[in-house]
């Protein structure tokens, strides 16, 4: 049986979502054979033989990862072998159905949502606090409609208009999260670089300004400036996105965007370098308060309308 019964009570929310969590629940599944199977004191290597698993695929269930959840035939098996409390394993059970639901981002076309941007929305569904730096662009929870069509098609400049509206409408989707009752916290980082570049237009620019204006005075978002005369910023080479689970035993996760490709980390090691990164550079930026008064003074002295 199980050494610390009915710790799951605590999941039981996530049986009731309106909207699905796949990503999550996947995750939340494995984090929890996991360790069922540490309190039957078997490895990974002893169970994966002795249900004739690879060790691979059991390494794949525990983590959560890929586009489907783990068989229901597979986690029974898991869990008898395990000797997990009838309760934990019913309720486990009915969070591995829910996690067989799609979400709402699953509907758009693969060619929108490859495996790893599929896994990264995801995973911001679910995240209870986003860090994010950004050296390019504003953040794409944090952008408008005409300044995401701008980057779009900046990007993919033979895209037919069909296709840059859609991701429009995706990115549009995606930020509705942080309106939403439940909304993660949002603490992004930006070069004041991206405050000058023009995308678009001026006209776009100084919308988008306003923007950032408005959601950076709401109580779950924390936005900060890197200012250009800031010359040895230990800023990422890189864009990075650090997301947090709160209080669900799930490790935190780092993202790391590439041209058509991702990395996702989450050793322990390696995200708390990004961590500790991330700390540093919000100490070298301006200060809440400053960013604000310097996206003001932006829209006034570069962007204002003639």
């Amino acid at each position: 049986m199980s050494a610390a019964p009915h710790r799951l009570s605590r999941l039981e929310p996530y049986l009731d979502r309106t909207e699905p969590a796949p990503t999550l629940l996947k995750m939340l599944v494995g984090v929890q054979l996991a360790g069922f199977r540490e309190d039957a004191g078997l490895s990974q290597d002893q169970a994966a033989r002795a249900l004739g698993f690879s060790g691979a695929k059991l390494s794949r269930i525990e983590s959560g990862k890929g586009r489907r959840p783990p068989t229901e035939r597979d986690v029974r098996a898991l869990l008898e072998l395990y000797g997990t409390d009838p309760y934990e394993a019913s309720v486990l059970l009915k969070l591995l159905q829910r996690a067989g639901e799609p979400g709402w981002w699953q509907r758009y076309d693969k060619r929108l949502m490859p495996e790893w941007f599929d896994r990264l929305v995801g995973l911001q569904e679910a995240a209870a606090t986003i860090r994010t730096f950004e050296i390019q662009y504003v953040p794409g929870l944090l952008q408008t409609a005409a300044y995401t069509q701008a980057v779009v098609e900046r990007g993919l400049p033979n895209a037919p208009a069909s296709e840059v509206q859609r991701r429009v409408e995706l990115r549009m989707r995606r930020a509705q999260l942080l309106t939403r009752a439940d909304a993660p916290q949002l603490w992004a980082i930006i070069d004041e670089s991206v405050l000058l570049r023009v995308l678009g237009s001026r006209d776009v620019m100084r919308a988008q300004l306003h923007h950032l204006v408005e959601m950076a005075q709401r109580p779950n978002v924390t936005l900060q400036v890197v200012p250009l005369d800031v010359t040895n910023a230990s800023a990422p080479a890189i864009p990075v996105t650090y997301l947090r689970f709160g209080g669900l035993d799930l490790p935190d996760v780092v993202y790391l965007e590439h041209i058509k490709s991702a990395n996702f980390l989450e050793d322990r090691d390696e995200t708390e370098e990004y961590r500790l990164a991330l700390d540093r550079l919000a100490d070298e930026a301006l200060t809440p308060r400053e960013s604000l008064r310097l996206l003001r003074d932006t829209v006034q002295q570069r962007y204002s309308e003639s």
